[in-house]
């Protein structure tokens, strides 16, 4: 209902796609101005509605299908109202990655929510490696195109034994919540062209404890290529266990080796 009357008293909603949004308000007897803002214009839609709100203007933002900012249009919006003074309300709506978490039936704890994965192999694969070791859950989104392709990236990096929750079309009127391993996930989607439709939320256990300080080497290199010295050398001893000096003394190597 907030959200409702959020839309009655907008002097103008900015939105990902004006159509699925004008359906939105005719459904509920609406009528407001529509602003077009999606992934192609963005920057400039976000100037605009930035002159609107100096006019004292009131403008809402919406996605099509899930949260303004979170793997959807929205930030940068969000960003310069804020830079330029005017007040930001948020009010909770749909967001795809909790609402898969909630029905996961994962152990409680920390996740990471990665959004989409590179849509090509090699880069995807890449992306992977940091993850591998992390001690958090694992929340990705993924379109149906290449769904099938991500899931076999993921157990060629990440390993096959872990569980992975497929969650599609959530809240939708197919909605579907699949529970497997990891290596066979891609064979339950290939079964059925049915179970590759829709959009995906991608839910996967966090890696299994390790307290080994004899291999811990991999997992330095890969937090290194994406975090500061002084980060990876902690994430690394927190995840497996490994004496502090020795992990920044191998660290400076590894870095040293990198600007050489």
């Amino acid at each position: 209902m907030r959200a409702l009357d959020s839309l009655a008293r907008a002097d103008a909603i900015a939105a990902e796609d004006t159509r699925v949004t004008a359906r939105l308000l005719e459904r509920h007897h609406l009528r407001a101005r529509l602003i077009a803002v999606h992934e192609h214009n963005e920057r400039q839609s976000a100037e605009k509605i930035v002159e609107e709100l100096a006019q004292g203007r009131n403008v809402a933002l919406v996605t099509d299908a899930g949260t303004p900012g979170v793997a959807d249009p929205g930030a940068l919006v969000v960003a310069q109202a804020r830079a330029a003074g005017f007040r930001v309300v948020p009010i909770p709506g749909p967001n795809a990655a909790v609402t898969a978490l909630s029905a996961a039936g994962l152990p409680d704890g920390p996740f990471l929510f990665a959004g989409f994965l590179p849509p090509k192999a090699a880069a995807r694969r890449k992306a992977l490696e940091p993850l591998r070791a992390l001690p958090y859950a694992l929340v990705f989104y993924e379109a149906p195109h290449r769904i099938v392709e991500s899931v076999e990236d993921l157990a060629a990096v990440l390993g096959t034994e872990r569980q992975i929750v497929l969650a599609r079309e959530l809240t939708k009127m197919f909605e579907e919540i699949h529970r497997c391993r990891l290596g066979d996930a891609a064979a339950w989607l290939k079964e059925n062209p049915d179970r590759r439709r829709g959009e995906f939320v991608l839910v996967l256990e966090a890696a299994p404890a390790s307290r080994s300080d004899d291999n811990w080497e991999p997992l330095l290199t890969a937090l290194l290529s994406e975090l500061p010295l002084a980060r990876a050398v902690k994430l690394t001893c927190a995840i497996a266990g490994a004496k502090k000096n020795a992990v920044y003394k191998r660290a400076l190597s590894l870095a040293g080796a990198g600007r050489g």
